[in-house]
């Protein structure tokens, strides 16, 4: 697959049901694209297209075909597959849910720290002893496939096939495929030398050195946290039949505690990785949290333009800087993690909102995502409409900023007519500013 193709079959339509919207990645056998399930009523799915093997496709067809019967609240949905000719080659293609993020996406950034590795592990251990269970492998157990969807931990799915079969595939062995591998045949013993190598990777950012050529001992990570070490020599054990059940490791991590106690203060980057991404604040509490945030922000907001009416005076700071309260009054005590950072307002806005977003997205953040809307305010004040100036690449991003823009308040007008505003977000990991131009 060339980086050419790729291009080319951007906004083309594949079997006249999925267009291929967007490019969102690709490995050494395949690419995935953003695209749309009508038969879910699903805006936004993944299409994933590889190249037909003529001797294996109808095995993996029919592989896929009992995929989309399997359910378990940590696998992802395989929606659909087939056969599909894109530039004159035949390829196949398989359909599931779109996944907001995976693991290789955080890992660049910073390892998983041993609370987060532990709070990863249950779900992911129920999935495999659930396939497990049927007779089936995972087969693709790496960071790409360790999904996040709707807050949920989730792998991937199209690489599971049945206990027994032939290695033989379209993609070259990787580092994830064990030594057996190579002249064997797919067994769950090497779902658990994928979780090994994973677990070094997520832990320590290093994938653990090894050969196949060589009946050498996996060289580990200097920097592996001691707890796992033990662990992960068991999973990583040339020998399948001494490494490790499902079971011996369900047992293992879902009772014992960890080694050492975790600091009374952890950093918001040392928080557990699923109760971050997937254990959701209740609702009440949630609202409870908006509802004071909003309350403070918008008593500053309101206290900032009476001052500034009172002054005379029109400030209009760059984006990235924070304006500070005057001595005499105390700016709000600073929450835990804040929402936003606030840039002056301009003497006509008398409530700013800033975008609400997830820990989990926030993180996600590298550098500044600038967001632009349009805002239409009527005579009292208020945003009436709102729209996006420009792309965005992030759906969720950008629906967080309209949703944000809405509830923004401005002195009223002395004429009738609306007025446009535009609303200028800047998201970064730290926090979010904003400031706005007048069009009209």
């Amino acid at each position: 697959m060339t980086e050419d193709w790729t291009k080319q079959w951007e906004r083309r339509i594949v079997n006249g049901v999925y267009p291929l919207r967007r490019f969102l990645g690709r490995s050494n056998h395949s690419v995935v694209f953003l695209t749309e399930s009508p038969a879910q009523n699903l805006p936004q799915a993944a299409i994933k297209i590889l190249p037909a093997n003529r001797a294996l496709t109808e095995a993996q067809l029919d592989h896929w075909k009992t995929v989309k019967t399997l359910s378990h609240p940590h696998l992802i949905r395989l929606l659909d597959a087939g056969r599909c000719q894109l530039g004159g080659h035949n390829f196949l293609y398989v359909v599931t849910d779109l996944a907001e993020q995976n693991l290789a996406q955080i890992l660049p950034g910073r390892p998983l720290t041993p609370d987060e590795v532990r709070e990863l592990l249950p779900a992911t251990l129920d999935v495999l002893a659930y396939l497990h269970a049927k007779n089936w492998v995972h087969g693709g157990l790496k960071p790409p496939n360790f999904l996040v969807v709707d807050d949920q931990l989730m792998l991937a799915c199209d690489t599971i096939r049945p206990a027994g079969q032939p290695t033989a595939s379209t993609a070259k062995p990787s580092l994830y495929d064990p030594p057996e591998a190579r002249h064997g045949r797919v067994s769950t013993a090497g779902d658990i030398w994928a979780l090994g190598i994973t677990l070094v990777e997520a832990l320590t950012q290093t994938a653990p050195a090894w050969s196949r050529d060589s009946a050498d001992s996996i060289a580990l990570p200097a920097t592996l946290a001691p707890e796992f070490v033990d662990t992960v020599q068991r999973c990583l054990n040339r020998d399948p039949g001494q490494r490790p059940t499902i079971a011996q490791l369900l047992a293992q991590f879902k009772q014992s505690p960890p080694a050492t106690p975790p600091p009374a203060a952890p950093p918001v980057m040392n928080e557990p990785l699923v109760r971050t991404l997937s254990t959701q604040i209740s609702p009440k509490t949630r609202r409870l949290i908006t509802a004071i945030a909003v309350g403070l922000l918008a008593l500053w907001a309101v206290w900032g333009g009476v001052h500034l009416f009172h002054n005379h005076t029109h400030i209009n700071l760059p984006a990235t800087q924070t304006a500070a309260p005057p001595p005499a009054v105390s700016p709000p005590a600073a929450v835990e993690s804040p929402k936003a950072n606030i840039a002056a307002p301009l003497p006509a806005v008398l409530h700013q909102e800033m975008p609400d977003l997830s820990r989990r997205a926030r993180e996600s953040i590298r550098g500044i995502i600038k967001i632009a809307v349009r805002a239409s305010v009527d005579r009292s004040g208020n945003v009436v409409a709102a729209v996006l100036d420009g792309r965005v690449s992030s759906k969720y991003f950008a629906r967080a900023a309209m949703d944000a823009a809405k509830q923004w308040k401005f002195s009223p007008a002395a004429d009738p007519a609306s007025r446009v505003w535009l609303l200028h977000f800047e998201l970064t990991r730290s926090g979010t500013t904003a400031h706005v131009d007048a069009l009209r």
